[in-house]
């Protein structure tokens, strides 16, 4: 049995929690070089454990093909789990992107002179302790992991069982990556097992400072409603494109069928298509020729229905257009202009990302400055919403709130400031008393 999967059982998750905690103190005093140091060395672990990763994972694949075959698992939920060489270079990479990402702990955020020495500093530090609950992707663990190390956070990780081999094969080989570091609690990363894990997880304020939900809206909205320790997740991806009047055809069929095919099991893809009636005659059956070819499922409104004309485009439903596919299917909409593509995104939309293909430089600042989420794009495909490509380096998923962290959470979603303030023996009474009065003078950084 590995370290990883002999922690939740002989340790309660609170006793996990507290060492976690403990360990969240010693990563706070690493220095930012022996941070990345440490990330280097894991990114290393991973590539030379390729086979053991691959193994495990097969492992996990081959029991989940049954539970698609029953219809208990979605084909994308199946892709999201299933990994590749190629897979696990790319979490090294991922590794060391973060590693080579400024520090984020100790910066100086805003400087003030209340008075003549008395100095009030605004610096950002470690959250604590991170919980994150996520399904399928086994992906999350080396990125999850590599931030909270980065930004001097310990993790308590929760993945799916459909992923428990492959899971416990990451944990255990990063565990074993930070014993050449004595100054590195293992305890700092700890993986939990089952759903009573996760419920006694959810209780433990004093301990756990932030929970990161990744999965369905269901699991998001079970983890809010049943925990006081601040949530940090998405519930839907509902992202749309929109084609307007003045797009240029070529580029929007381009950044429609990335949008959806690139990788269609993600939160980031386009899931409805919303295209200005002036345009459509032009753009849909072009468009729809592309988007069949590659395999995806149109569900189109009646005036869509009317001018394409093809067998294989099945009138949407109501449902529809609030729908999260994560699969090969797309639902079209022709609006009659661009107030009412965003009336649809405001209705529909679950603030994820958004996306107008237009050569008007005016309606695109329109449609930039009134569709509000995380992410609303020119010109260019959903899948850009991440944070990897936002140069984050890894991402711990993509908060569609509005408080702390907004989009691709990376290192800042995990940090947190504190006032410092400097004085020379002042106190309040007397500037109460007017002996004493405040400069208030903003200080370079």
């Amino acid at each position: 049995m590995t370290q990883a999967s002999m922690d939740a059982p002989q340790s309660s998750v609170a006793e996990l929690a507290k060492r976690a905690s403990a360990a969240s103190r010693q990563l706070a005093k690493l220095s930012n070089e022996r941070r990345s140091e440490i990330l280097t060395k894991a990114a290393n672990a991973i590539e030379q454990n390729a086979e053991r990763i691959l193994d495990s994972n097969i492992r996990d694949c081959r029991a989940a093909e049954a539970t698609v075959a029953a219809g208990q698992m979605s084909p994308s939920v199946f892709a999201r789990l299933k990994l590749s060489t190629r897979g696990v270079e790319e979490m090294a990479a991922r590794v060391r992107d973060v590693a080579r990402l400024p520090d984020p702990l100790g910066r100086c955020l805003a400087a003030t002179e209340l008075d003549q020495n008395l100095v009030l500093y605004r610096e950002t530090c470690p959250l604590g302790v991170i919980g994150i609950v996520f399904e399928a992707r086994p992906d999350v663990v080396p990125q999850v992991a590599a931030l909270a190390l980065k930004s001097g956070n310990a993790v308590l990780l929760k993945g799916g069982s459909e992923a428990i081999h492959t899971n416990e094969a990451l944990v255990e080989i990063w565990r074993d990556c930070l014993e050449s570091f004595p100054s590195v609690p293992p305890e700092s990363v700890a993986l939990l097992q089952t759903r009573v894990d996760v419920m006694e997880l959810l209780k433990l304020e004093r301990d756990v400072d932030l929970i990161i939900p990744r999965g369905s809206r269901e699991l998001v909205e079970f983890v809010a409603q049943n925990s006081r320790i601040p949530v940090l997740g998405h519930g839907e991806g509902i992202c749309h494109v929109y084609v307007d009047r003045a797009a240029h055809v070529e580029k929007a069929i381009k950044i429609t069928l990335d949008s959806k095919t690139q990788y269609p099991a993600a939160c980031n893809a386009v899931e409805t298509l919303l295209v200005h009636q002036e345009i459509a005659a032009e753009f849909l059956p072009r468009a729809a020729l592309e988007l069949t070819r590659a395999a995806v499922e149109l569900r189109a409104c009646p005036k869509t229905l009317a001018l394409l004309k093809r067998q294989e485009v099945v009138q949407a439903e109501e449902a529809d257009w609030g729908m999260e596919y994560s699969d090969l299917i797309l639902s079209i909409k022709i609006v009659p202009n661009l107030d009412d593509a965003i009336a649809h995104i405001r209705r529909y939309g679950s603030r994820h990302t958004e996306t107008i293909v237009t050569e008007d430089a005016e309606a695109a600042k329109k449609f930039m400055e009134e569709i509000d989420a995380a992410g609303v794009f020119h010109n260019a495909s959903t899948r850009f919403a991440d944070g990897f490509r936002y140069g984050l380096g890894a991402e711990l998923g993509i908060s569609t709130g509005k408080f702390h962290a907004r989009g691709p959470v990376g290192l800042e979603g995990l940090t947190t400031y504190k006032y410092k303030l400097f004085g020379n023996g002042q106190t309040v009474a007397e500037y109460s008393s007017g002996a004493r009065h405040f400069t208030h003078r903003i200080l370079p950084q």
